[in-house]
C-alpha cells in the first residue's frame, strides 16, 4: 500500500544518533492517523551507522526502510536516493543529527494541507557555532537576491513536500538548498514555518567554510537555469546581439583601419558573426519550445491550483 507519509533521513557517521532519532520520529507520529514509512539512507558511513540502523525494529510504526550507498556521495545525493525510493504521497526530509526536531513534523503537515506544495523549515534560533551560522545567513541573503525567492533558511533540511513535486525536481551537487528556487519555476505554492533547532548531542558537524565555494558555484548554475527558464529569448537574444555588435565593430575596424589588420583578425570577425547568428537562431528555437510549454513543466504548474481537500480541518487533523 502507498503510505500517506514518507520521512527521508540521510545519515553519515551518525551511529550514536540512529536509535534516538528513530524513537523521536516514532513518538512524533504516534498521535497522527496516518500510515508512514521512515527511509534511512546511509551515505557511505565509515562507522557503525548502518549496523545501528539494522538493529531498529522493523514491524512497528513507522515502517522502516534502509538504503546504503556504496560510498559517501554527499547530502544531496543521499537525499535524492531516499526521495526516489519513498512511496508516500507526502515526503518530509530532515537531518539525522537530532538538531531538527521530529515534533515539528505535524506542524509542517498541517501547513502543507492548507494548500501549499512545499513547506520550508526556518531555524530562527540556530544552536550552531558562528562559523556555520554566519556563512549560512550570507548565503541565504545571496540566494534570495539572485533567485528572487526570499527564503530565510534555505539550508534547513526539515521540509515537507507533495511527492509529485519533489520527485520531479533534479537534485545534484549541493542543489538541495535550492529546492524552493527550482520549485518556483513550477509556480508551486511555498510557505515557511518556524521550527525548533537543538545543539548537536553526539558526533560532529560535517560542514564548514569549505562548503562555501560549492554553494557559490551551484548558485551561479541555478541563477542561469532560472533566468533562462523564465526568459529564454532575452537571455539568448541579448548574447547574440552582443556578439553581433562585436562582429560589426571588428568588421568596421578591419575595413577602415590603416594599416589593415592581419588574417587572424579577419578570422575573429567571421567567428563573432557566426556566433551571433547561432545565438539568435537558438533564441528563436527557445521561444518556440517555451511557447509550446515543455511537458515536464506543465505538471508542475498544475500544482499551484491544487487546494487542500480538508482546508478547515488541517490544523486539527495533524495536531499532536
Amino acid at each position: 500500500m502507498t503510505p500517506d507519509l514518507s520521512i527521508v533521513v540521510p545519515l553519515f557517521n551518525e551511529e550514536e544518533n540512529v536509535r534516538p532519532l528513530f524513537e523521536a520520529i516514532a513518538a512524533a507520529l504516534r498521535p497522527l492517523p496516518l500510515s508512514a514509512e521512515l527511509v534511512l539512507v546511509d551515505d557511505g558511513s565509515s562507522d557503525a551507522t548502518f549496523a545501528r540502523a539494522l538493529e531498529l525494529p522493523r514491524g512497528g510504526r513507522p515502517r522502516l526502510r534502509i538504503l546504503k550507498l556504496r560510498r559517501n556521495y554527499g547530502q544531496t545525493a543521499a537525499m535524492a536516493a531516499g526521495i526516489a525510493h519513498a512511496r508516500g504521497r507526502v515526503i518530509v526530509t530532515m537531518d539525522g543529527d537530532l538538531q531538527n526536531d521530529p515534533a515539528d513534523i505535524p506542524r509542517l503537515l498541517a501547513k502543507l494541507e492548507e494548500g501549499f506544495d512545499l513547506v520550508v523549515g526556518w531555524r530562527r534560533e540556530r544552536k550552531d557555532h558562528w562559523s556555520r551560522v554566519l556563512p549560512s545567513k550570507i548565503a541565504n541573503r545571496l540566494i534570495g537576491w539572485v533567485t528572487g525567492v526570499p527564503i530565510r533558511d534555505n539550508g534547513c533540511s526539515l521540509k515537507a513536500y507533495r511527492a509529485d513535486l519533489i520527485k520531479a525536481i533534479p537534485l545534484y551537487a549541493e542543489m538541495h538548498r535550492f529546492i524552493p528556487a527550482m520549485a518556483s519555476l513550477a509556480g508551486a505554492r511555498i510557505a515557511e514555518l518556524e521550527v525548533r533547532h537543538h545543539p548537536r548531542r553526539f558526533g560532529r558537524s560535517k560542514y564548514g567554510f569549505s562548503r562555501i565555494y560549492k554553494v557559490l558555484v551551484d548558485l551561479l548554475a541555478i541563477a542561469t537555469i532560472l533566468d533562462f527558464a523564465r526568459r529564454p529569448v532575452p537571455w539568448l537574444a541579448g548574447a547574440g546581439l552582443l556578439a553581433a555588435l562585436c562582429a560589426t565593430l571588428a568588421g568596421a575596424l578591419f575595413l577602415f583601419a590603416r594599416p589593415a589588420p592581419g588574417v587572424a583578425f579577419q578570422g575573429v570577425v567571421m567567428l563573432s558573426g557566426a556566433l551571433a547568428a547561432f545565438l539568435l537562431f537558438l533564441a528563436f528555437l527557445s521561444y518556440l519550445l517555451h511557447s509550446t510549454r515543455a511537458a515536464r513543466f506543465d505538471r508542475f504548474r498544475l500544482l499551484a491550483a491544487r487546494a487542500s481537500r480538508e482546508p478547515g480541518a488541517a490544523a486539527e487533523r495533524f495536531a499532536p
